[in-house]
């Protein structure tokens, strides 16, 4: 009987010490989200609302911004994320090197950007990539080209530059991921492919990547995720410009919500559509990356 009262008396104590953390879980993530779903289906301007049905998801299927800003979204997903990626692996690999010098150096200043602040650096490549700015002096002092590229006036450009941007600040960030499961990786398992006489091209395709693959699932899952999301450097570059080449979904929720006439409702379902694509892109990532055996 006393023991069944002192397991009654730790359980409430239990609930008690995790009770502040549930009430603030619930009232800034969970009420938000069903909130949120609530909106989805609401129509009408600013706070003047009511209940529309499906009304919001025929408007998605009409509205050329949102396909032109789901269509930029895709566009950053498919090419910034395999580069991105793809040199990230690279850059573990070599640093993975015991022999390479400076190692501490060159992993130290490939993840130094992604701990710098996102605005901060968005205006310098803002301020990099103007006209005047010093990537137009210097290709036009080696010779490359004869007059300035205009860099965040083109589509093509702009889009460039925001790809550089989100390419630079995340790139040594997932390859610290990368480096952290190579270093786990037994040293004994390279020695015998290396006495066999395999390569370094072919240890690293036919041994790292397949030891790999569950952190390059998780970093091309969070990737994915990150991109569908893409706003600060977007906003602070290009502003979605010009004529909305560089325009995302999450610029786009911020412009009905904050920038034009408040259409919260119609936000709400444009934001459900990041939700149900990183769903799917998750489940896709992770079937194909399963083990088929």
């Amino acid at each position: 009987m006393a023991q069944a009262r002192l397991g009654r008396s730790e359980q409430i104590n239990g609930w008690l010490f995790v009770m502040p953390a549930l009430v603030l879980l619930g009232m800034f993530m969970i009420y938000p989200i069903l909130w949120s779903l609530w909106m989805s289906f609401q129509t009408g301007r600013g706070m003047n609302f009511s209940f529309g049905g499906i009304a919001n998801i025929v408007r998605l299927t009409q509205d050329p911004v949102f396909q032109r800003a789901l269509t930029n979204t895709f566009i950053f997903l498919i090419v910034q994320v395999p580069i991105m990626l793809v040199l990230a692996l690279l850059f573990a690999a070599a640093l993975n090197d015991s022999k390479l010098w400076g190692r501490s150096f060159f992993r130290t200043a490939i993840f130094l950007p992604c701990v710098t602040s996102l605005v901060a650096y968005s205006i310098l490549f803002k301020s990099m990539f103007a006209n005047d700015g010093v990537i137009n002096d210097f290709l036009l002092a080696v010779g490359l080209i004869a007059t300035p590229i205009p860099w965040l006036a083109d589509p093509f450009w702009a889009k460039v530059v925001v790809i550089l941007a989100i390419t630079w600040r995340w790139t040594g960030y997932n390859m610290i991921f990368y480096l952290a499961a190579m270093q786990n990786i037994d040293r004994s398992i390279y020695e015998a492919a290396r006495i066999d006489g395999v390569p370094a091209w072919a240890r690293f395709w036919h041994l790292t990547v397949p030891m790999l693959k569950p952190v390059i699932l998780f970093t091309s899952v969070i990737s994915t995720i990150g991109t569908l999301q893409l706003f600060d450097e977007v906003n602070t570059i290009t502003a979605g410009g010009p004529s909305d080449s560089t325009l995302t979904l999450s610029l786009y929720i911020y412009n009905l919500t904050f920038k034009f006439m408040p259409s919260f409702g119609y936000a709400s379902t444009v934001s459900y559509v990041i939700v149900v694509l990183v769903g799917i892109l998750s489940f896709i990532q992770f079937v194909v990356a399963r083990d088929r055996r």
